[in-house]
């Protein structure tokens, strides 16, 4: 049997019709020819400080130099345990332009978690920084996997002179003192050289640039592997898009460069289009509308999670929000009242948009013209999408009827990191599948229904939660809401509601489930309305199902053990 990602790249990805408009080419050949044509442009300001492109190349040099001088070379692992910081950008692409790929991961994860991810990826080389919450968990893991260099950075050295300061006399508490190891390196040891790295032949189109793990919520996380081609045609895909990519361009880096979503539409298309990035170490409201006022900023992907932090921020009364001409929605969907609100307070648009750690970013609503509210918008250019059916998927889907999203484009990963049983699940046609369930209008515009995997199945009839929860919006006292299966003995599933309230609004669940029951239809009813001071979020703050399923699964487990006892 065929590899699926092999039929995928070569008999369904029309390459006549990519390459013509997207080119091969690598990451580090993207920066290389930025950095030649604006090399005094600020690529970064992190807190007040700013790195040009041509700082910022001899940096990336000087990593690639300094990771050739320790063996590093084509193939090899090379993993990111870092939030935004300057560090991050000379890591990433130093780590390439060596000929290694790069393995993302997230700052906030468990010892267990990095463990597991850095064996299974066979990761080498690892940065982090000298901080309280990275470096200790980095120095475990190290003792518990194949871990062969650690390399340390410290934040101080990339803030300005002024803050340095402050940052080594107030907050050395934060700092995690780096160990007396051969095994431990100074990031700042590891750039001492001539920035001379051996030039290494990069293949864009297979050489694959990024592993980039899937967020785990049904099973073992999974290395999605995302050639260079796919990478940089991702980010001309974005660029080509935005009606102001000729304007001036600062661009708020607040999402989690380790995530897809950020990798893709903040750090690689601002490479590529020779804007700034304002980085924050991690998304604050009051930071962000500090920096957004301070830097003049031109955009700001985002969670609908951030947008509501926003606009919930006292600060955000008095900050001048005329710079900001558009933000990006992704990772959740974007509430039709959100949108609405957060547009009239800033003046920018707020456009959503759909894509996965598998896709990169493949559709968004125009920065300009029609937006509709609801979907994720249209296909990115070389992008198609195309709905079969949700039981059979080497069949359509019915006409008129909703069906799982596939997804084509050069965007598209070329597989799983070691895992061909999933590959084989995962492409279909040529094209990758989503999981997500939604429709397409006359206008491509798509519309998500619900994702498979979230489905309830209440005695026979499917009932997609995303269609309840966008009932609870309605309902003046509701902030925030999620809806989970429960198990139910005779109609094998039932729905469940968890929400939040707004500020100073009163609600009981009792009183939320009679408002809403009469607005759903009979199998869609939820059983109970459970009000929260919080829900569960991810790693980059969009609303999390998988932990309130645990949650009832533990209850129902511990229910049941209690019948069987008495």
């Amino acid at each position: 049997m065929a590899d699926p990602a092999s039929v995928w790249r070569s008999a369904y990805r029309h390459p006549t019709d990519w390459d013509a408009q997207y080119p091969p080419l690598s990451l580090p050949a993207m920066f290389a020819a930025s950095a030649a044509r604006w090399p005094d442009r600020a690529l970064i300001d992190f807190m007040g400080r700013k790195f040009s492109y041509a700082e910022s190349w001899s940096g990336v040099r000087r990593v690639a130099a300094g990771l050739a001088a320790l063996g590093v070379g084509k193939g090899d692992r090379v993993g990111l345990f870092l939030p935004n910081v300057p560090h991050y950008v000379a890591a990433y692409y130093g780590a390439l332009a060596a000929g290694a790929t790069v393995v993302n991961f997230s700052p906030l994860y468990t010892v267990d978690e990095l463990a597991h991810q850095v064996a299974d990826s066979g990761t080498r080389i690892l940065f982090t920084i000298s901080a309280a919450a990275l470096l200790p968990t980095a120095l475990q893991v190290m003792e518990r996997s194949g871990l062969e260099k650690l390399v340390v950075g410290s934040v101080a050295g990339a803030l300005p002179a002024g803050k340095s300061l402050f940052y080594r006399l107030f907050r050395g508490k934060e700092v995690a003192k780096r160990p007396h190891d051969p095994r431990i390196i100074a990031f700042s040891e590891l750039i001492h050289n001539d920035g001379k790295a051996p030039d290494v032949a990069i293949e864009p189109e297979t050489d694959v640039a990024l592993l980039q793990y899937t967020g785990g919520t049904t099973g073992t996380p999974k290395g999605a592997k995302l050639t260079h081609q796919a990478m940089t045609a991702n980010a001309r895909q974005i660029v080509a898009i935005d009606p102001h990519a000729d304007d001036a361009d600062r661009i708020m880096g607040v999402l989690p460069l380790f995530h897809i979503f950020a990798n893709a539409a903040v750090l690689n298309r601002t490479v590529l289009n020779g804007g700034e990035m304002v980085l924050l170490p991690r998304f604050d409201a009051a930071q962000a509308l500090a920096a957004i006022q301070r830097t003049r900023a031109t955009a700001m992907p985002g969670v609908p999670t951030m947008y509501q932090a926003l606009l919930d921020h006292p600060k955000t009364a008095t900050t001048d929000f005329s710079s900001l001409r558009v933000c990006i929605s992704g990772g959740a969907p974007l509430a039709a009242e959100l949108k609405a609100r957060f547009e009239t307070v800033t003046g920018a648009r707020l456009c959503e948009g759909y894509g996965l750690t598998e896709s990169g970013i493949a559709s968004t609503n125009p920065y300009e013209g029609e937006n509709k509210t609801g979907t994720i918008g249209q296909p990115l250019p070389a992008t198609s999408f195309r709905l079969v059916d949700r039981d059979d998927p080497t069949k359509p889907a019915a006409d008129g009827e909703p069906g799982e999203i596939v997804i084509h484009g050069p965007q598209i990963m070329a597989g799983y990191w070691n895992r061909p049983d999933a590959d084989a699940d995962v492409f279909v046609g040529g094209g990758l599948r989503t999981g997500d369930v939604g429709l397409i209008d006359a206008d491509g515009y798509i519309r998500i229904v619900d994702r498979l995997k979230d489905m309830i199945s209440v005695g026979g009839f499917k009932v997609f939660p995303s269609q309840v929860e966008a009932v609870l919006y309605g309902h003046p006292a509701v902030k925030e809401a999620l809806v989970i299966g429960i198990p139910d003995p005779y109609r094998g599933e039932s729905p469940k509601a968890f929400v939040t309230l707004n500020e100073g609004a009163e609600a009981t669940g009792e009183e939320i489930m009679a408002w809403l029951n009469p607005r759903l239809g009979k199998h869609e009813r939820v059983v109970a309305v459970d009000v929260r001071l919080n829900l569960p979020k991810t790693l980059i703050g969009k609303l999390s199902r998988k932990e309130l399923v645990a949650e009832e699964r533990a209850r129902a487990a511990g229910a049941a053990s209690s019948t069987s006892v008495a």
